[in-house]
């Protein structure tokens, strides 16, 4: 691979993202990546000619259905599931969790286990922490700051015939590092608890195989993945099936996945996930499955470049902190990296690169227990750049050389 090139046509994918033609540079794509036109034409056609409730028998009302189920099937495919009804659509991956939190509820007893891990995003603990209201314990699993790794030979003296869940990320959404879900979960199986994966920070940029990996629930914000502000989570049938409904009382168990869409899924949004598994089927130059999944890895070559000369580069200065891993061996993380200019205010380095028309973010990007535990809460936290495959080479340049003077002229006022 030539060291830091460009690995995809930019000029015609970047064509597919409206946003992109500001003269911004996008770099927090971890909080809300750019939205593709065809998902944006999906919504308006949507709005323009099915705009009506789903169940009637009249052609309209059929026509919305049909956009429900097409939204449904392609996240069938993008999450590689065997079934559209083990979709479910909400408006967050935090809402989701929540709704999956308090169906799975009467399957708890006092006394049962639920473990967490605090390098996760707020929505994948919360959830399960306030079920210690109803008796259930909370354990944590720690995790290794200097991988960003969690280790099953820590994981092994927390499970007891009392764990009925383990709930972890895929990657941390500041750590940035691939945790090997199948292999995680394999393991939690075989002790006979389920597991829930958050695949927020892993979605946008590798393909997700829930049937490969055997999880039992797995939940991410596909407007972090190219679509519109709205979620999905996958969840086995027969364990969907199980849960207690969230709808009406005559939504009874077997009515999945309705009975977790209380008041219905946004059909618009859940329907421009056609457009999404589209765009990455066009990626990977064909159709079905196997064209989705070259078209991430077409995405993973790209965002190795990005990743290795952003490391590269804030490896070479002697004022600055990696948060996580420092290093990208064979690709093993994602392009989200946070750190931090010794001395300098984290939310005063970002404010000051809004001039250079760059935008980065700062704080604990609702992963603050994690950022309690690494003590990087003084100073506003933590910078984070977020990229996607879409960002360039160029822009790494642009953002590197803005943060060089912003970092110098602070460090002029600090001195003064």
């Amino acid at each position: 691979m030539p060291e830091h090139q460009d690995q995809l046509n930019m000029a015609q994918l970047r064509g597919k993202f409206p946003a992109l033609a500001k003269d911004w540079t996008f770099f927090d794509n971890a909080g809300g990546s750019q939205t593709l036109q065809g998902a944006i034409d999906r919504i308006v056609e949507f709005l323009t000619h099915r705009d009506v409730q789903i169940g009637g028998s009249y052609e309209i009302s059929l026509a919305a259905a049909d956009a429900l189920m097409q939204g449904r099937k392609a996240a069938q495919l993008l999450v590689n599931a065997d079934r559209p009804e083990e979709i479910v659509f909400g408006p967050s991956t935090t809402v989701l969790t929540q709704t999956l939190a308090a169906a799975m509820r009467s399957q708890f007893s006092p006394g049962d286990e639920v473990i967490v891990t605090h390098a996760d995003h707020e929505s994948n603990i919360g959830p399960w922490d306030r079920l210690q209201e109803f008796g259930v314990v909370i354990k944590v699993w720690p995790f290794d700051p200097d991988t960003g790794q969690l280790s099953l030979d820590q994981l092994a003296p927390l499970m007891t015939e009392r764990t009925k869940l383990v709930c972890i990320h895929h990657v941390s959404n500041i750590l940035g590092q691939i945790n090997p879900v199948a292999e995680i979960t394999d393991f939690v199986h075989a002790r006979g608890a389920k597991i829930c994966v958050d695949g927020v920070a892993y979605a946008p940029h590798r393909a997700i195989d829930v049937t490969g990996w055997d999880v039992d629930y797995y939940i991410f914000s596909l407007y972090k993945c190219y679509g519109p502000h709205t979620a999905i989570m996958y969840g086995k049938y027969d364990l969907l099936a199980d849960l207690d409904g969230l709808y009406h009382y005559f939504y009874g168990k077997d009515k999945v996945p309705g009975k977790l869409e209380p008041g219905n899924p946004n059909y618009e949004l859940a329907y421009a996930t056609t457009a999404v598994v589209e765009y990455l089927q066009e990626l990977g130059a064909g159709s079905g499955r196997a064209a989705l999944e070259a078209g991430f890895a077409a995405i993973a070559r790209q965002e190795q470049v990005l990743t290795d000369k952003l490391l590269a580069w804030l490896n070479t200065r002697n004022d600055c902190t990696v948060i996580g891993p420092a290093e990208n061996p064979d690709n093993s993380r994602v392009p989200t990296i946070a750190f931090r200019f010794d001395g300098l205010n984290s939310g005063a380095v970002a404010r000051a690169m809004d001039a250079h028309r760059v935008a980065i973010r700062f704080g604990d990007f609702h992963s603050r227990r994690l950022v309690e535990g690494l003590g990087e809460t003084h100073g506003d936290g933590v910078l984070r750049v977020s990229m996607v495959h879409y960002n360039t080479v160029a822009e790494i340049d642009k953002l590197t050389a803005g943060l060089d003077q912003v970092v110098r002229s602070l460090r002029e006022e600090v001195s003064a």
